[in-house]
């Protein structure tokens, strides 16, 4: 039985609709061919609408649980061979600048280059924490997997882009004791 009345309950959802969708949206863009986005955030919400008592009761833990719902739709629209195509984030095309901003160009040329090397897994970490705009407790929710892990990966991830791009920190030498 519903914890809440049919009016409690859509009120509740509209709501979660209103205002969710647009990132949800966002979300399923980066990780499926723009033509399929919608599909798989309705596919989401009604996930979201059928199991509508499960819904976390703050805005924040009920995006990252959408998110996580999101997932899940794409995971399993894209199963087997093209699983690491649906996990793939793309990111935003090199936009037009002007011809004194050739540095900018070649750094994002560098920086799309770095991307496509990295794995599925450092992708996808990256792109919760950076594009999605999720906590580390939030990204994890939508993984499944612990806060802690989450950062771990994240950490990772972001040392496996910096060396890609050629930007890994400078190793600083010990110093020597007089």
């Amino acid at each position: 039985m519903s914890e809440h009345s049919p009016p409690e309950r859509e009120a509740r959802f509209v709501g979660l609709f209103e205002a969710t969708y647009v990132d949800l949206v966002r979300f399923a863009q980066r990780r499926v061919p723009e033509a399929q986005a919608e599909d798989i955030v309705a596919e989401a919400l009604l996930v979201a609408w059928r199991r509508s008592d499960d819904v976390p009761t703050t805005l924040p833990d009920a995006r990252a649980w959408l998110f996580g719902i999101a997932r899940n739709v794409i995971l399993n629209v894209h199963r087997g061979a093209r699983r690491q195509a649906a996990l793939a984030v793309r990111l935003a095309e090199i936009r037009t600048v002007a011809p004194d901003d050739t540095e900018l160009v070649a750094r994002q040329v560098d920086l799309r280059r770095a991307w496509d090397k990295l794995t599925a897994v450092h992708q996808e970490a990256l792109a919760l924490s950076v594009l999605d705009d999720l906590t580390a407790p939030q990204a994890a929710t939508v993984l499944g997997i612990s806060p802690v892990a989450f950062r771990l990966r994240l950490s990772r991830a972001r040392r496996a882009l910096r060396a890609f791009v050629g930007h890994a920190p400078a190793h600083t030498p010990e110093r020597q004791l007089s």
